[in-house]
């Protein structure tokens, strides 16, 4: 009988294209999966990965056991599933992911009612950016994520992900205190085309989202830093050396030098849960949505 998690170990490989990116994912080292895998070859009869350059490639009985492997290691996980619903309890691991300013300014308070709630689930958390997390949930490496999209800029869901809505979070312009129009009540962002603005990094979501908002009023947007952290951003902001857009989720103290204004046609994020639909059963991702719910954080859409 083939051993699950040599399969998986397999499937890994295919997934991730390489043995020690496997051991990543897994958690483990990398002698332990090339253990893993070679007692699967020595199960099955068949070689199944063969040198490529410095690296490996599967071969194609290799390819014919990860189709498998795939639809197995799916059936476990909707078992999982159905077993916990069944059974009713709030119990085992739960991995999760959410973006920076979510991870600071929902998650603290959801997780402590969550291990309050239920205190035999485990909560694993890590920081991503929405075009990391949502395939690593499709994938099955995270149970659920925290994401993100603007209110002009919806985010396209893939099939076999479900969503829930948290919450909206309104965006400011951050602008230097010597800005003509710091001292506003509100601001137009055409009124801001010319100027020079900081971005997020450009493998966000933030970053795409404001480049094609500022070519809808301004033909030739200026991003003249990039820094993924908000505080970061704020700093070179309150230098004089360009405006940023600022989501007041998880807001870090505003420096010296920074005028905060609102948007007169107002920009927010829409914040959501997603999870894989063969999981939807889990009491674990139903706990967790219902305290993503009752956070302070919330309460703004």
């Amino acid at each position: 009988m083939l051993d699950l998690e040599r399969l998986r170990a397999l499937h890994s490989v295919a997934t991730y294209g390489s043995v020690s990116a496997a051991a990543d994912v897994l958690h483990v080292t990398t002698s332990a999966v090339s253990q893993q895998l070679a007692k699967l070859e020595r199960e099955t009869g068949q070689k199944l990965l063969e040198r490529n350059g410095r690296g490996v490639r599967l071969t194609d009985a290799a390819e014919l056991l990860v189709a498998h492997a795939e639809r197995i290691l799916s059936l476990v996980e909707q078992a999982q599933a159905d077993l916990e619903a069944h059974r009713g309890s709030v119990v085992g691991q739960l991995t999760l992911a959410a973006f920076p300013t979510a991870a600071r300014g929902l998650l603290p308070g959801a997780l402590r009612r969550l291990r309050a709630d239920h205190p035999d689930l485990r909560v694993l958390l890590r920081e991503e950016d929405p075009m990391r997390s949502m395939p690593l949930v499709l994938r099955g490496d995270l149970d659920m994520a925290v994401v993100q999209d603007w209110n002009n800029e919806p985010l396209p869901l893939p099939d076999g992900l479900q969503k829930a809505a948290i919450c909206d979070d309104v965006a400011d312009v951050a602008i230097p205190a010597g800005h003509p129009l710091a001292g506003r009540d509100t601001v137009d962002l055409k009124e801001l085309a010319g100027d020079p603005w900081i971005s997020s990094s450009p493998d966000s979501i933030c970053c795409d989202w404001l480049l094609r908002t500022l070519r809808a009023v301004d033909s030739e947007p200026r991003i003249v830093h990039m820094a993924y952290e908000f505080a970061t951003q704020l700093a070179l902001v309150g230098a004089g050396l360009g405006n940023a857009i600022l989501p007041r989720m998880g807001r870090c103290d505003v420096p010296t030098g920074v005028a905060i204004v609102p948007l007169s046609a107002p920009l927010y994020r829409r914040v959501y849960a997603v999870w894989r639909e063969k999981a939807a059963r889990r009491p674990a991702i139903r706990a967790a949505l219902t305290c993503f719910l009752a956070s302070p954080s919330a309460s703004g859409r």
